[in-house]
């Protein structure tokens, strides 16, 4: 009746509270495998890709979704 319903792009997979009470969060875009470190406070936060040794962005292959 509404349409499809879409799946989400972005999913977390891991989330902690550091001592501040942040939040530290990392994220899968599930179209690249890519992931992305989220660190949040309440009124503030930053986001950005996590590296591999090589400074390429670290991809995550069990959560990238295969283009047919």
């Amino acid at each position: 009746m509404f349409g499809e319903k879409k799946e989400n792009r972005f999913i977390s997979i891991i989330c902690e509270r550091g001592k501040y009470n942040e939040r530290m969060m990392v994220y899968v875009d599930t179209e690249t495998g890519i992931q992305y470190l989220h660190v949040g406070g309440d009124n503030e936060g930053g986001m950005t890709a996590l590296l591999n040794e090589d400074g390429k962005p670290l991809i995550c292959e069990e959560y990238r979704r295969k283009k047919e």
